[in-house]
């Protein structure tokens, strides 16, 4: 019996393979959104929702770290990319219910605010979707490699 795939090709291709492909498309369309919306924001009316503006830079941040993460596949980036896909649902579920309890807070819309609504949900359900997907490459690649 091998020793499972460490940083091999294998995992790095199970990551990036099949639907990762898609996963990795859109996770890297939302790091261009959101660093663009946040830019945006900042640089043009910083001064009437820093929080929220500044949350928009997170996100972007987070969307970009994640895309990166995916992308090489390796071991220590899928770590990364686990934390980052954690710390981007946490901060959807916190910033989406914050957005409802006080909207005053929000004024404009920001990337996890109402949950992603301005995003057709999809802050909320990219976050799961990559904590899956990186767990079932992690799997079939440990499959392969015994």
């Amino acid at each position: 019996m091998s020793e499972p795939v460490r940083d091999g090709a294998g995992l790095r291709e199970a990551t990036r393979g099949g639907p990762g492909r898609l996963l990795i498309a859109v996770y890297a369309l939302f790091a261009l959104a959101a660093c663009a919306r946040s830019a945006v924001q900042i640089g043009t009316h910083f001064e009437r929702a820093p929080t929220a503006y500044l949350l928009s830079a997170l996100a972007a941040v987070v969307y970009v770290v994640a895309t990166v993460g995916l992308v090489r596949g390796s071991r220590a980036s899928r770590r990364v990319a686990v934390v980052s896909c954690a710390v981007e649902l946490v901060g959807v579920l916190a910033v989406g219910a914050f957005s409802l309890l006080d909207p005053a807070a929000f004024p404009d819309a920001t990337v996890w605010s109402l949950f992603g609504r301005g995003y057709g949900f999809v802050p909320l359900v990219l976050p799961v979707l990559g904590l899956l997907w990186i767990r079932r490459t992690g799997r079939e690649a440990t499959q392969t490699a015994q």
